[in-house]
């Protein structure tokens, strides 16, 4: 019989192409929207790397920090007292607008910034679904807060994992720091390690190949459908 397999990850700000890989590759991914914001330090729910005058630099969305104890990314405001979504997109169309793709992708990015809501985790999950729409995975996506489901790191994961009648769970690079593999094993799950490997593509006569970067990266650079291969293009397992 063949494995459901599920995967879990906050919902990003326009994530890099391992994140869309392992939707490609689950059954069904969460989008884990009911677990605490991370106050301290950077995080990629409302930030991205993508290419400005060459380098990899971050585009940012603000948002409201002047909360006390913890919210949940559902819960976190954007700050729109700044035009921060006219800047970025002006940001975006002066490093992208040379690219091959820029013609094909630019409407669907700057219509996904341009979001009016106040919830990053609503930017976020809406400009995700729509990039799913468009390649076929729309279908796999559910919101964490939909399903009732409590406990903290791997006990939470195991739990969502189940509630979606998941028989594997799937986990990325980084996963080794902050879960107790054998907790699946003893919860029945079979684990799977996405060991996503970064391919390349030219970035618009870049010298050196920048990894890890924006999905609006690829996008720019080789149009819906070739990104399309370069999210399915790994090897199988």
């Amino acid at each position: 019989i063949m494995d459901k397999i599920v995967a879990i990850h906050q919902p990003n700000f326009f994530p890099w192409l391992g994140y869309f890989n392992k939707i490609a590759r689950c059954d069904c991914f969460v989008l884990l929207d009911n677990v605490q914001f991370s106050k301290k330090g950077g995080t990629y729910t409302n930030r991205v790397k993508i290419l400005i005058g060459g380098k990899d630099s971050w585009i940012t969305v603000p948002i409201k920090r002047d909360y006390h104890g913890v919210k949940y990314i559902k819960d976190i405001e954007i700050n729109s007292d700044s035009p921060w979504q006219i800047k970025m997109m002006n940001t975006i169309k002066i490093n992208y607008s040379k690219f091959p793709y820029y013609s094909e992708v630019i409407n669907i990015i700057e219509n996904l910034i341009a979001q009016a809501t106040n919830s990053l985790s609503e930017l976020n999950i809406n400009s995700i679904s729509k990039l799913c729409e468009i390649w076929g995975y729309k279908q796999k996506l559910i919101l964490g807060s939909n399903l009732e489901c409590s406990g903290n790191s791997t006990g939470l994961l195991i739990s969502l994992t189940k509630a979606v009648n998941g028989t594997a769970y799937m986990c990325g690079g980084g996963a080794i720091n902050y879960q107790d593999d054998l907790e699946f094993t003893k919860a029945g799950l079979n684990l799977i390690y996405q060991k996503f490997h970064h391919p390349t593509y030219s970035q618009n006569n870049h010298e050196n190949f920048i990894p890890g970067l924006s999905i609006i990266d690829a996008l720019f650079c080789c149009g819906f459908s070739e990104t399309k291969k370069l999210i399915e293009n790994y090897e199988k397992y």
